[in-house]
């Protein structure tokens, strides 16, 4: 299965375990919670899942390499205990916890929360010492004399012997104690995550028209050369910063993340001719509803592949747009639920810097604590951050205006959230602007043809792109959608009728 489905059941898997009887004992006994065992090629997003499934889910996460561990550090140090045994006094070997155990119970203390997964990867490339006892701990959850605490699910995860000359083979009595997903590499999945998470515009364009680059594992007499999806995210981070930096990003320093040379090579060769698409078609200009008859008919001349990368620009610079939208209006719906709660504590007679300090308190706690619990992403945290960082501007501004009577506290804070909405507003009117201008620049481009479909498409496919119409609307984005719907529509009936005859013809 793909990495979306496979966390869908890891998911339901949880859920399945967690689930409790009308007596408060787990519905499928503890012994009976198998550990799962998540095998598939390296870098395709495995360790990543983990985290989504920790917040989606509400428990806690604890996330280890097993490789990084030693004998000592998974099981404990040995120590010498007195006990009494048929009237005899005995010495006997006992361990230390685990600090592996030791994090789970200190992250239960830490948040509170009781039930959690404790996430083992590379857990089939541990040292020959090591070995045994990740299979004592897959059978039984117990490092040494030290049990995992009930309520915790075991995820292990591990690559195929063809990616990693250093695995070890589980035996028949190991794999038939855990539940085994094989997953494999899909770019379609990898690209709604792409999506979700902004990857650059330069590498999703380039992965449309080379589908095949997305994932490939090779062995050459130079040894194993690779291009994996955690690659082509890293490599995005990199160029993000590199833009912004202002430095430009070469063949060798794609090689670094795309680690085989001839993706490597002919993607690097791909981003220069992405960015002289970029000046050249002035990309920003057309969404700015400004651009010469030129324009037009050079990129109606072109080349399907330079069209399918201007495209690719302007649905870059749209998700761009759409996402500063989304984020504005997700910080102005938090702000509003927390300026409510001040409402109504003011109102019952709390000082007003006393409630302001409680809510940047509990914003505060409830950011470490998703941290704590590896629960964080990096659009959570900075959505939190700058929720606190508002809040925070508020606190400071009342307390410059020396403003303490709840009802004047309010009316001022009304009037500074009220600039928050409005800035809202003006992102979405921006966008919907930018919008309208790339369908008009694309229709009189390629009038109604197939790239105006695949424009329709990929903005259907888009988060934040998707996200935007559905709440801000564009109108040539539901013309163009409701003559596509129409036309599927029609084909399929068209091949219905076609099959009808052909049954009847038999």
């Amino acid at each position: 299965m793909n990495i979306k489905q496979a966390k869908e059941e890891i998911k339901n898997t949880l859920r399945a375990y967690l689930t409790k009887d009308e007596y408060g004992s787990y519905l499928i006994p503890t012994i009976r919670q198998r550990p799962i065992l998540l095998m598939g090629p390296p870098g395709i997003g495995k360790t990543q899942i983990m985290a989504q499934i920790a917040s989606e889910t509400g428990v806690g996460l604890v996330a280890y390499t097993i490789t990084h561990h030693t004998r000592q550090s998974a099981i404990g140090l040995p120590f010498i205990e007195k006990r009494s045994y048929g009237g005899r006094q005995v010495s006997v070997t006992e361990y230390t916890m685990s600090e592996i155990l030791a994090s789970v119970y200190r992250l239960m203390e830490e948040t509170g929360l009781r039930e959690g997964i404790l996430f083992l990867d590379e857990i089939n490339c541990v040292s020959e010492t090591l070995a045994p006892m990740m299979l004592q701990f897959l059978q039984c959850k117990t490092f040494g004399n030290q049990s995992l605490p009930e309520g915790w699910t075991i995820v292990a995860a591990g690559n195929p012997p063809e990616y990693n000359k250093s695995v070890r083979d589980f035996d028949v009595v190991t794999l038939d104690r855990v539940k085994r997903i094989d997953v494999t590499e899909d770019y379609g999945v990898w690209k709604e995550y792409a999506n979700r998470k902004g990857i650059h515009g330069s590498i999703l364009s380039y992965l449309d028209i080379k589908k095949n680059n997305f994932y490939r594992v090779e062995t050459t007499v130079d040894g194993l050369q690779f291009a994996t999806a955690r690659g082509w995210e890293d490599l995005s981070e990199l160029i993000f910063a590199y833009e912004k930096l202002g430095i430009p990003v070469g063949r060798e320093v794609v090689g670094q993340y795309i680690q085989l040379p001839r993706i490597a090579k002919d993607f690097a060769n791909y981003l220069a001719l992405y960015y002289k698409y970029q000046r050249a078609y002035h990309v920003d200009e057309i969404l700015s509803g400004k651009w010469p008859a030129s324009t037009v008919s050079e990129l109606a001349a072109a080349p399907f592949d330079e069209r399918l990368s201007v495209m690719g620009l302007l649905l870059s610079r749209l998700s761009e747009r759409a996402r500063k939208v989304r984020m504005q209006d997700a910080l102005v719906t938090a702000l509003h639920g927390q300026l409510l709660f001040f409402r109504d504590e003011t109102s019952g007679g709390l000082p007003v810097q006393e409630v302001l300090d409680g809510i940047l308190s509990r914003r505060q706690e409830a950011l470490d604590h998703a941290k704590t619990a590896g629960q964080m992403d990096k659009e959570n945290r900075i959505q939190m951050l700058r929720e606190r960082s508002t809040l925070e501007r508020y606190r400071r501004e009342l307390e410059a205006e020396n403003v303490t009577a709840p009802d004047a506290a309010m009316d001022r804070i009304r009037g500074w959230f009220g600039k928050d909405v409005e800035e809202r507003e003006r992102l979405g009117k921006a966008a919907g602007v930018c919008f309208d201008h790339a369908f008009r620049f694309l229709e009189a481009t390629f009038g109604d043809s197939q790239e105006l479909v695949i424009f329709v498409t990929e903005i259907t496919a888009g988060y934040d792109a998707s996200w935007f119409v559905e709440n801000f609307g564009c109108d040539a984005y539901f013309r163009h959608n409701r003559a596509l719907m129409f036309d599927d529509t029609r084909r399929q009936i068209r091949n219905e009728i076609t099959e009808a005859r052909g049954e009847a013809g038999r």
